[in-house]
């Protein structure tokens, strides 16, 4: 499953998505992971949560960002949540170009039974469909 946090810049998106993981995290019977590309939040996530800032990975672009969700997915088949704040910033793309992303990250959800929950700096009445059908 994919859920989606959307809203303009500086509404709080990150906040809400902290908030989700560390509430996730007291009932999670597996492993969750926070995916962001600045050390900011390191210390706001419960220790549970797995933090990792794709920075330390040179991650750039959609394609390299999917296959390091999926290679997250792979070494670890525990994985219940994955959490990817900012998306279209750290694919450096823009949203209304990312359908493939998506399609590949709704199909490992299903696959894995891992819910992924994504930021989206957009107002949701401007996301594109392929996004909007998950707010």
């Amino acid at each position: 499953m994919i859920k989606i946090i959307t809203g303009a810049k500086g509404t709080g998106k990150t906040k809400q998505l902290i908030d989700a993981a560390n509430k996730d995290a007291a009932a999670a019977k597996g492993v969750s992971a926070f995916i962001t590309d600045t050390k900011r939040y390191m210390y706001d996530l419960n220790r549970a949560v797995r933090f990792i800032d794709v920075t330390d990975y040179n991650i750039a672009g959609e394609d390299a960002l999917c296959g390091f969700v999926k290679g997250i997915s792979a070494g670890n088949h525990d994985y219940e949540y994955i959490y990817i704040d900012g998306i279209a910033r750290i694919a450096g793309k823009q949203l209304s170009e990312m359908a493939g992303i998506f399609f590949m990250l709704e199909k490992l959800a299903n696959e894995n039974n891992i819910v992924i929950t994504i930021t989206c700096s957009c107002p949701a009445d401007e996301l594109p469909d392929f996004i909007a059908k998950y707010a």
